[in-house]
């Protein structure tokens, strides 16, 4: 086995449904198997996951009920038997040529991989990648491939990340530290699909929450230069944070962003009320030292 493409989900089966469909589309891929982390569904996941594996032997499921990712991820890499790990969401759709092209990228046990990775609203839009899909993130869990052995190496996923964001870049960090290298691979690329009904103001906001507190945690471990620009923890945004984003201005935004305004206003104003919410958690975990 070469590759054991690990996959987490929870409550998506629609969506892993059409990802697992694209995955036996795959073509000139070397040997492969997939690997479903259940993380806690409360759906039929695993019919849907068993469904798939009676046509192709090479899928499995496993379970892991406690909702976090990183466990989720660490537990599906415990079970593979490829050499290669490759990563991605349970809500994409992968180009035929995917799995080979990571597989032509991939150099050794030193060698991350990742994939443009293009966010659609359907899986029926279907664009050719361009550079403003490229990407220097070290590993982007939608679309990434390395091998076991770094993996173990770095020591995995630190499963203290448990809630949304950063535990993929934090993992990327300790593999840099590690003596792995990068590498972009333009024809590893997939979609992501996100269609605007499972993308609501609500959503989004409780995912930038997440995130903020993700963040603090991220900086207690690797306080870093690099560390507070990539999260936004820089004097100036903090600042901002602290003294120019009132309530007023969120409600503002909150309004603007679902009225009846033009769309590209719509966006301007969530887009605005999105990192607000963000800078304004993000005070709030480094303040309280942890990001709990």
């Amino acid at each position: 086995m070469d590759f054991s493409v690990v996959i987490a989900t929870k409550d998506r089966r629609e969506f892993l449904r059409r990802t697992l469909e694209s995955l036996e589309r795959q073509i000139e891929a070397p040997p492969f198997e997939v690997i479903v982390v259940d993380n806690g569904s409360a759906d039929d996941t695993r019919s849907v996951v068993e469904a798939h594996a009676e046509r192709v032997p090479a899928v499995r499921y496993v379970a892991e009920p406690r909702p976090n990712r990183g466990r989720a991820r660490n537990r599906g890499v415990k079970r593979a038997a490829g050499r290669y790990v490759l990563f991605c969401d349970d809500d994409v759709s992968l180009p035929p040529g995917w799995l080979a092209a990571h597989a032509v990228a991939q150099t050794g046990d030193d060698c991350v991989v990742n994939g443009p990775i293009l966010n659609v609203p359907s899986y029926a839009a279907t664009p050719a990648p361009t550079f403003a899909n490229y990407s220097r993130a070290f590993l982007c869990t939608c679309n990434a491939s390395l091998s076991k052995e770094a993996f173990f190496r770095a020591g995995g996923f630190d499963e203290s990340f448990d809630l949304y964001g950063w535990e993929d870049t934090e993992l990327g960090v300790r593999l840099r530290e590690a003596g792995c290298h990068w590498k972009f691979a333009w024809d590893a690329f997939l979609w992501h699909v996100k269609p605007p009904a499972e993308n609501t103001l609500e959503i989004e906001s409780r995912k930038a929450i997440e995130k903020a507190r993700m963040a603090g945690r991220f900086l207690g471990k690797h306080p870093s230069r690099r560390a507070r620009l990539a999260t936004g923890a820089h004097t100036l945004n903090l600042l901002r944070a602290r003294y120019l984003l009132p309530d007023t201005l969120l409600a503002f935004y909150a309004g603007l962003s679902t009225s009846d305004a033009p769309e590209w206003l719509r966006r301007l104003s969530r887009g605005q009320l999105l990192d607000a919410l963000y800078a304004r958690e993000l005070v709030r975990a480094l303040d309280d030292g942890d990001g709990r």
